[in-house]
């Protein structure tokens, strides 16, 4: 296969990417965004293999046969409710992936002298750094994700002044690995590959739960950047442009949310947000128990059919109970009784960026209904009933109203402005923040406790 031919083929693959990422702006074009990735990743890596791969043919296809089949087994067996986790592991094999590339390429490479070699040293020290970075961060994510570790942020004494050490320990040695490169530089790189293990660890331990959808889009951005470095390590144009374009898509998204839930962009790339802590130490209960006015699942369905305006607030414990599909069940039913029913979609709901709107529209939730928290917020006072599933913080009005809680200033759907509002939970538990609600106590809340499937499939029968 001539270069030509190459080169064309990694600028259609590349056109491809973009359009696909255009595709994923919308929920109307999100599939058609996704096959153009697939069909550029499948002419990427097809044109890789026949005209620039020359050797070592069965490693090759062996690798691809594997981890074809785990990526199959995976997509059959993972729910909905393990995607944030299962991205946050597939981050870290990017990391790793690069770690790999860039030893590799350290360790044997064509002869360079100059300029070209100080160039190659620094590609190489910064793509193993935050392949490093990316890999223990993401292990780290997955395991506070997946519930294995708390999700409470781990606050060193003096833990920036150690993120700053690894750092200027980090930039001594890629100083003293462009002097020793040529010769091999093997223990430079081992000491900072440590250094990056150590600090992606405590990067992401150092973050509260209520922030882990920041976290995941972020090491989203953090593993193109670790593809763009291995672009350049190994002089492939096609991974630098896949690996820029993941990186910086990565970490505008993870600004928007910075902005959404109104933390500080650097923070979260210091691994200082989660951490404001109340001068009064933990939070006590937002209200008095005898404040509580709890509703079965029939009065909650007469609400709804006395409704005129129906707002319908989903968070992670809608995708726990699996309950997305009954929801869309008793949406048609009552919009096919007058009732104007809508869904309002906070930016971080669930565990990972647009884990909602990825469940309603599995469920096959009309697009026109669904409306971003922006959108939606001031239409609260004409709202005659709201239901929250398994929502907590992020209709908390503690950020609002406690101004030392560790969610102060974090901007929320305000269902409390409404007539009435249903609180389906299991309990009166507090949401991954750790903060307790001051909505579950307000005069105009009803809690509906229990399954959210189970109370859900009953008020459907209820209204039907």
């Amino acid at each position: 296969m001539t270069s030509g031919i190459i080169t064309a083929s990694y600028i259609a693959a590349s056109a491809l990417f973009i359009m696909a990422l255009g595709g994923l702006a919308h929920q109307e074009s999100a599939r058609r965004g996704n096959f153009y990735g697939m069909l550029g990743m499948a002419i990427a890596v097809g044109v890789t293999i026949v005209g620039l791969v020359s050797n070592n043919y069965g490693l090759l296809v062996g690798g691809i046969v594997v981890g074809g089949i785990i990526g199959y087994i995976l997509a059959q067996r993972v729910e909905m409710t393990s995607m944030p986790e299962l991205v946050a592991i597939l981050h870290s094999l990017v990391g790793l992936a690069a770690v790999f590339v860039g030893w590799a390429n350290a360790l044997e490479h064509a002869p360079l002298t100059g300029v070209a070699q100080s160039i190659h040293a620094v590609e190489t020290y910064l793509g193993i750094l935050i392949g490093a970075m990316t890999f223990s961060g993401s292990v780290m994510a997955y395991l506070k994700l997946s519930g294995k570790i708390g999700g409470r942020p781990l606050q060193l004494p003096g833990r920036h002044l150690f993120n700053i050490a690894l750092g200027v320990i980090a930039l001594y040695f890629m100083i003293q690995y462009m002097d020793t490169a040529a010769t091999g530089g093997v223990f430079e790189l081992t000491v900072m590959t440590i250094i990056a293990l150590v600090f992606g660890v405590h990067m992401v331990a150092a973050i509260g739960g209520a922030d882990m959808p920041v976290v995941v889009s972020m090491l989203n951005s953090y593993s193109g950047w670790a593809a763009a470095a291995m672009g350049f390590m190994l002089g492939n144009d096609l991974l630098i442009v896949v690996g820029a374009l993941v990186g910086s898509s990565g970490a505008i998204l993870s600004y928007i949310m910075c902005k959404a839930m109104n933390r500080k962009f650097l923070n979260v790339i210091f691994g200082g947000i989660g951490q404001k802590a109340s001068s009064g130490g933990p939070a006590g209960p937002a209200g008095n128990a005898e404040d509580i006015r709890s509703v079965e699942s029939d009065e909650a369905a007469d609400m709804l059919l006395n409704a005129k305006e129906v707002m319908i607030l989903p968070g992670y414990g809608m995708a726990v109970a699996q309950a997305q599909h009954t929801v869309f069940e008793i949406t048609k039913k009552l919009r096919d009784k007058g009732i104007n029913v809508r869904f309002g979609i906070h930016p971080v709901a669930g565990r990972m960026p647009g884990h909602m709107n990825v469940l309603l529209a599995e469920a096959k939730v009309p697009y026109d209904i669904v409306y971003e928290m922006e959108e939606i917020n001031e239409d609260f006072p004409n709202v005659d009933v709201s239901i929250v599933i398994g929502a907590n913080d992020i209709v908390n009005p503690a950020a609002q109203e406690v101004p030392d809680s560790p969610i102060a200033g974090m901007p929320v759907l305000e269902p409390w402005n409404g007539k009435q509002t249903i609180v389906m939970k299991r309990s009166m538990g507090t949401g991954y923040a750790g903060v307790d609600n001051p909505l579950f106590y307000k005069e105009n809340t009803r809690m509906l406790f229990g399954d959210a499937k189970e109370r859900l499939d009953q008020i459907l029968k209820a209204i039907s």
